[in-house]
């Protein structure tokens, strides 16, 4: 049985919102449902700022620190947002300096998504990056907040909304990650957050990473029990960009890009990390794609004719990648994104992985090309427009030959001229084992 500490203030009148509707929902709950989720609860009210509030973990015996609050902006806008605390430099807002706070990662994630769920109409929902205190903290927590006026903070249907999203967050299988850039709202941070298995701890302002070692990187790692790290790349400068992408390889922290996370599908961390090994030593740099690989065993290499899957790619890549989905594979891909000839898959299932692979090879470009079978060679005809026959017949240069080009006869001086006039054919011959029986 998990417990949760909901610490308030008595003088933040978001807090005593969200505490009044939570109290409300708790003894309300005649069938025990929020009980079934394995969760009990202890209200602990402060008297001062809840960012001074070092060491409340030490009056508990929770195993969770919940810090409800009210957010303030300069900017002011209807917002529900998440965050950890914690100081990357000085401490200007309670705690201590560079200090910080362990996170409460998978719950925090697991919050935000229930509170893009229970959203009031004219509210967004976000994280915020680490900015303040407390810091001396040994328990995992986070603030959830209504801000950022007077009005939100004492608004009932925000104060419902947040209740509703604290008792009713669920983890759902997250991979703990640290962030960098953006700003005090990290918007793509939230956008992972809320899309895929991606989930923030400590997050650090663009304006802060100039100013990161390799002592306070660790620290993000360690307090957010994070497994790799994610850059706004757009959010920095060249020059700090440069600088903390050397720190974390120098450190062995693992980089992912935001379609990385996105594609990482269900496929525990430790698997994917592994394929992201065996994708390095394909190609330096190599990004995976996870497609229906389901199931336990050790991972392998399949490999494929390189002309095959050239050829298919440039007849049909979309065509292709969706039926890659049907296959237990992870398809690879250079940083530019072009398609590598070697997948992943289960090291029992290789064999029968190439074969398939190859059928839909053959069975995309048979669809879009013209092709023949010679025993096991696939025999694929280009048709080109030629622009040198072109002129022979006396076309001119520009509108006619991309007429020509696109399929579609022109008139020259009472002449038609058809593409098939102005057309080249060559072979490409590609030897596939097997191909005979291919259906």
């Amino acid at each position: 049985m998990m417990k949760t500490a909901l610490v308030s203030s008595r003088q933040d009148k978001a807090g005593a919102n969200i505490r009044h509707h939570l109290r409300e929902l708790l003894d309300a709950d005649q069938s025990g449902s929020w009980r079934e989720q394995g969760r009990t609860y202890e209200f602990i009210e402060v008297e001062g700022r809840l960012i001074h509030a070092e060491g409340i973990d030490t009056k508990t015996d929770a195993d969770l620190v919940i810090f409800i609050s009210r957010h303030y902006s300069t900017n002011p806008v209807p917002v529900l947002t998440v965050h950890i605390t914690g100081n990357f430099r000085e401490a200007e807002l309670g705690g201590t300096a560079r200090t910080l706070a362990p996170a409460a990662t998978a719950m925090m994630q697991a919050t935000l998504r229930s509170l893009a769920k229970h959203c009031p109409h004219g509210y967004r929902v976000s994280y915020e990056v680490t900015h303040h205190g407390p810091t001396a903290l040994d328990l995992p927590s986070f603030f959830v907040e209504i801000g950022s006026t007077e009005k939100e903070w004492e608004d009932p249907v925000a104060g419902l909304a947040v209740a509703r999203s604290v008792l009713s967050a669920v983890p759902q299988d997250p991979v703990p990650l640290i962030g960098f850039g953006g700003t005090h709202y990290a918007t793509r941070e939230t956008e992972i957050a809320l899309t895929s298995r991606g989930a923030f701890g400590h997050i650090a302002h663009t304006r802060e990473v100039a100013t990161l070692d390799e002592t306070m990187i660790r620290a993000m790692m360690e307090k957010s029990r994070a497994v790799a790290a994610y850059i706004d790349r757009k959010a920095l400068i060249r020059e700090d960009l440069n600088r903390l992408s050397g720190m974390l390889e120098t450190m062995g922290i693992p980089r992912l890009s935001e379609s990385e996370i996105l594609s990482m599908g269900h496929l525990p961390w430790e698997r994917y990390h592994a394929a992201r090994d065996m994708a390095g030593q394909v190609s330096p740099g190599a990004r995976v794609f996870i497609h229906n690989l389901q199931g336990d065993g050790p991972l392998a290499l399949a490999h494929i004719n390189p002309v095959l899957l050239g050829e298919t790619v440039k007849s049909d890549e979309p065509g292709l990648v969706k039926e890659l989905g049907r296959l237990p594979v992870i398809h690879l891909a250079t940083q530019d994104n072009r398609m590598l000839p070697a997948f992943i898959t289960y090291d029992n299932h290789t064999s029968q992985i190439i074969n398939a692979l190859n059928t839909l090879c053959v069975k995309i470009i048979r669809n879009n090309e013209i092709t023949a079978t010679e025993y096991d060679q696939l025999i694929i005809t280009k048709v080109r427009f030629d622009p040198d026959k072109a002129r022979e017949l006396g076309v001119p240069a520009g509108p006619f030959f991309k007429q020509l080009a696109g399929g579609r006869p022109v008139e020259v001086d009472g002449r038609i001229i058809t593409p098939g006039m102005v057309s080249s054919c060559s072979d490409i011959t590609i030897h596939i084992p097997g191909l005979e029986k291919f259906p």
